[in-house]
């Protein structure tokens, strides 16, 4: 059974490279039947926020990535920790170094002087004295001097190492006990059965370290894929000002979970010239061993499209539902479905369909000077006048078709072009030239607030 995890640390925000990362993991373990656990690696309680944890945890929740079994949290697992590096001294696989902060210091500007690789130099890799005075010891891991450590990587192939170009007894413990990085990673993906590890290639430096400790401890080594970065249009690394921001500042921009995860699913992944997939799509057919070798390129206006798409093809009743986070509760109002019907196709975010939404519900307060002098020329005002009157005695006005006739029948009683009339409509009922057909608009304000806007813009511009 696959089993993958993701296991971000809680320095921050959810950014959308990690969504990518904990979404292919999902989908790998899922689309096969097998676990995705969530892990917080928490260790280094100096750089950890309580919040940016809880932010991690909302972010999954909103996107609908739901993990196998409770949440770890690595700070709760101290004591597994302590038990394997005792096992490694005892072994003679670790060893206590007691080398001063000023001794490595010392060493890596000698090093450098010497335009040598910084490293430490093993000196009491097997040492037997009398340790110095003063100095509480950090815990080195004994790792190979010579020879090739190769990963066997899912996306990059095979790839090597010389293990004298990059390893060193690395430290596994710190002298205050607390384990670092490589050492829990190692551990905790041993223990909970990791077996496939998905992650981003900015930890492939990495692996080498945590195969060390796998072998040390006699695991056996997980398949290893490294993704490639996510790059904004100029090839440099994503930004905030890119897009390389919180996942659920996404949210508050307007994003649907089903655009953004659609988006992502792409950055790096294809299956022929596929665009859209469904969430059972993304399952049923993402396999990590198709991810490209190259980075991706965050590209806005692909996201804004999905998003338009999601938005474009949901009930009305979920975007009902979805619009009352921006203060908009349509639930009960009678035209509801002409109102989204006419606004849905032209929005791209659910921020601008509340947008598009308050411009029709509420009475403009203003009119754009640009489109007042396009819209009000000539005879503009006693066209808007007589249109007032016909919409005042009609008998039946209840659907955009029955505003339509009334603008058919005034057209062709005065003989003037459709623009006669819409032009200076459209600014008296929206303020702006902008917006959807006028006999949806009307429908959905009804004879009375469409009288009053019109008799408003007859005021404030004669």
């Amino acid at each position: 059974m696959i089993v993958t995890r993701f296991a971000p640390s809680p320095t921050g925000y959810l950014h959308i490279g990690g969504l990518r990362t904990a979404l292919f993991s999902y989908l790998w373990a899922r689309g096969n039947g097998g676990k995705f656990v969530l892990r917080i690696e928490d260790t280094d309680q100096s750089r950890n926020s309580e919040e940016a944890a809880k932010a991690i945890v909302e972010a999954f929740k909103w996107v609908g990535l739901e993990h196998d079994g409770e949440i770890t949290y690595q700070s709760n697992r101290s004591e597994i920790y302590t038990k394997y590096i005792q096992q490694l001294l005892e072994e003679g696989k670790a060893y206590k170094c007691y080398m001063s902060k000023e001794e490595l210091t010392a060493l890596r500007e000698e090093q450098m002087a010497k335009k040598e690789r910084t490293r430490y130099d093993g000196r009491y890799r097997d040492f037997k004295g009398t340790p110095p005075e003063g100095i509480e010891p950090v815990i080195r891991i004994k790792a190979p001097t010579s020879g090739e450590i190769v990963v066997d990587d899912g996306i990059k192939g095979r790839v090597s190492f010389q293990a004298e170009d990059i390893l060193d007894d690395f430290v596994i413990a710190r002298a205050d006990g607390s384990p670092t990085y490589n050492f829990v990673v190692a551990i905790d993906d041993a223990l909970m059965g990791i077996n496939e590890v998905i992650r981003g290639d900015d930890h492939l430096s990495n692996t080498p370290k945590q195969m060390v400790i796998y072998k040390a401890l006699g695991f056996d080594l997980p398949k290893f894929y490294h993704v490639p970065m996510i790059h904004n249009a100029n090839g440099k690394k994503l930004s905030k000002r890119d897009g390389a921001t919180d996942v659920m500042a996404y949210k508050e921009m307007g994003y649907l979970p089903e655009a953004l995860l659609n988006f992502l699913v792409r950055l790096g992944w294809s299956h022929g010239d596929q665009e859209i997939f469904s969430f059972e799509e993304m399952t049923t057919l993402f396999d990590p061993a198709n991810i490209n070798k190259s980075a991706s390129i965050y590209n806005v206006e692909k996201l804004d499209w999905l998003n338009a798409h999601y938005i474009k093809n949901s009930s009305n009743e979920e975007l009902a539902q979805l619009l009352e986070e921006y203060d908009i509760f349509l639930k009960a109002h009678d035209k509801k479905e002409i109102l989204l019907d006419a606004l849905k196709e032209r929005a791209k975010s659910m921020k601008e369909l509340a947008m598009l939404i308050k411009s029709i519900l509420e009475t403009p307060t203003a009119y754009d000077d640009k489109a007042v002098k396009k819209a009000f020329k000539g005879d503009a005002m006693e066209i808007l006048q007589a249109f007032a009157k016909k919409i005042e005695t009609a008998q039946t006005l209840h659907l955009p078709s029955d505003y339509h006739h009334e603008m058919e029948s005034l057209v062709n009683e005065m003989g003037i072009g459709f623009g006669k009339i819409g032009m200076p409509l459209r600014v008296a009922l929206l303020g702006e030239m902008s917006g959807p057909g006028l006999d949806s608009v009307m429908a959905i304000i009804g004879r009375e607030e469409t009288l009053k806007r019109i008799a408003n813009a007859v005021s404030a511009l004669s």
